[in-house]
């Protein structure tokens, strides 16, 4: 069993990797509406990645003999008025999902929790690339968002992202 504290927290973090992953879906569906099928599939491949961060969190509690409770999900209410805005929002996201994760470690450090603290590890790991990879696009973008061949090219390039699920077992 898991400090209620501890418990609440987790439970909490599935529902905002699948709000993230709903997010994300906005965001691929913005990008293809666009006609820039490739930063629609690069937010399509980060749909998959959160709803699988969700899915290692909720396995993680239902091993651990803890109950989950599934809250509303609540549509993306953001719009956007350029093709920059979704990776800048998705920038801020990033950071805003780094610093849930690293609230529920700093619980767990203070309840001496070693296990969700090594849980945890993987996804402070994992939160370091998803901020590098999501702060790139963005400076790539800046760099090559303006020029209509670069554009394209970036767009080509971002059409042969493929998911690769995690392979954390729990």
């Amino acid at each position: 069993m898991l400090n209620p504290k501890i418990s609440k927290l987790l439970n909490d973090q599935i529902n905002k990797e699948f709000y993230s992953s709903y997010l994300y879906l906005d965001m691929s569906n913005f990008y293809i509406d666009n006609n820039l099928k490739g930063f629609g599939n690069w937010f399509a491949i980060q749909t998959q990645e959160e709803y699988a961060h969700a899915m290692l969190f909720l396995k993680y509690m239902l091993n651990n003999g803890e109950k989950v409770t599934l809250g509303t999900i609540a549509a993306p209410d953001i719009k956007f008025n350029d093709l920059k805005a979704p990776l800048d929002a998705a920038m801020e996201h990033e950071y805003f999902i780094t610093a849930s994760i690293n609230e529920i470690y700093a619980a767990a450090y203070e309840m001496k929790d070693f296990r969700t603290m090594q849980f945890l590890d993987w996804f402070v790991k994992e939160q370091g690339e998803e901020e590098q990879n999501t702060d790139d696009l963005c400076k790539r973008f800046d760099r090559f968002g303006n020029d209509p061949k670069s554009l394209y090219l970036l767009d080509n390039e971002l059409s042969t992202r493929v998911f690769n699920p995690p392979s954390l077992v729990i």
